[in-house]
């Protein structure tokens, strides 16, 4: 296992980062824990949750995530584990989420975290990420920005000196942004410089074959400024494995399981796209999972690819990937497909 520096701080972080959102919907604690064993046995010693989770987001499971990882950490060695949880930003409903979370502000921060590091077992997070922004942005499918959908926001001074608090508590080691837009990742940095708050570590955005959005703008934002892309959703919420082809919903899949949940995929270029990379993928001799993986893994500016999973052979699968180089023609051939499909799930 490869390991990266996230930013300019000291967090060294495996190339694959475990994420954990089925935890508590598709997977049972024993699972959770399984997985979680299996994981630091191979070398990942980066796990990414949210207070939301599990997905899809219910009042019944919220914080079931957090719990299973938590009860599973009280039992490692603390410093041996990079631990990413998220805070809820407003603007998408969740009423069962700290009675519905309204601002990015200091006391939304200090109880969306103090809930977190009770449940996680811990007294710091090491990458404290805000899920979305607190102010209007189109992100999780939707594709253009619509002015009068604007709503009063907290002002990212204000969010940034809310993290500043608690990182001076010693409860969190590094901040993140994440479904961030290129003005936004510069606004952070540019306001945390000029008034010595805390300096963002990295960008969670979706990356992968199916969305490659990330790559025209910020990933020059990751080149001139040092904050690297943590994707996730690498395999495309599973489109990327084959497993959805010719229309097929496989039992125990979460699209089978939750139809709405994959709206963002749920346009027309998507089968297609799906289709040309997985022939491709096997015309190569690969599983179509692995040669997705092994293309986001590739990009120069990806620290940590986020990886989920239901079973263990899947997050085994998953996992061997990290050791795939693909062949210049593969990549060429990607990019060729790109060019008939470009980000048909953005």
């Amino acid at each position: 296992m490869k390991y990266n520096l996230l930013g300019n701080g000291g967090l060294s972080v495996s190339e694959i980062c475990l994420g954990t959102m089925t935890f508590g919907e598709q997977n049972t604690e024993r699972e959770a824990h399984e997985q979680l064993d299996y994981a630091l046995s191979r070398g990942v010693n980066f796990i990414d949750a949210a207070e939301m989770y599990p997905v899809p987001p219910r009042a019944e499971t919220q914080g079931r995530t957090e719990l299973y990882v938590g009860s599973w950490l009280s039992k490692q060695a603390r410093d041996k584990v990079v631990v990413a949880t998220k805070i809820t930003a407003p603007g998408r409903g969740f009423a069962w989420v700290r009675g519905g979370p309204k601002a990015i502000d200091r006391e939304s921060v200090e109880a969306a975290l103090n809930g977190s590091l009770q449940r996680l077992q811990t007294d710091y997070v090491d990458l404290y990420q805000i899920h979305w922004p607190d102010r209007y942005l189109p992100n999780f499918g939707q594709a253009f920005y619509e002015p009068e959908k604007e709503r009063t926001a907290v002002a990212i001074e204000e969010q940034l000196e809310a993290m500043d608090s608690v990182v001076k508590a010693g409860k969190v080691r590094y901040i993140g942004l994440s479904n961030e837009s290129p003005w936004g990742v510069m606004e952070f940095l540019r306001i945390a410089r000029e008034r010595g708050l805390p300096v963002a570590a990295s960008i969670q955005n979706a990356y992968s074959l199916l969305n490659r959005s990330y790559e025209p703008g910020l990933s020059e934002v990751t080149r001139r400024e040092g904050i690297p892309l943590i994707p996730y959703s690498p395999l495309g919420f599973g489109h990327l494995t084959g497993k959805y082809l010719e229309g097929a919903r496989p039992e125990g899949a979460r699209l089978t399981l939750f139809p709405p949940f994959g709206q963002r995929y749920d346009k027309p270029n998507v089968a297609p796209a799906a289709a040309a990379y997985a022939e491709l993928a096997r015309r190569n001799g690969l599983s179509p999972a692995a040669m997705a993986l092994a293309f986001v893994r590739s990009r120069w500016f990806v620290a940590s690819t986020i990886i989920g999973a239901t079973t263990l052979e899947q997050l085994r699968e998953n996992i061997d990937a990290a050791d795939l180089e693909l062949a210049g023609p593969v990549l060429d051939e990607i990019d060729a497909i790109h060019q008939r499909y470009p980000n048909p799930a953005l």
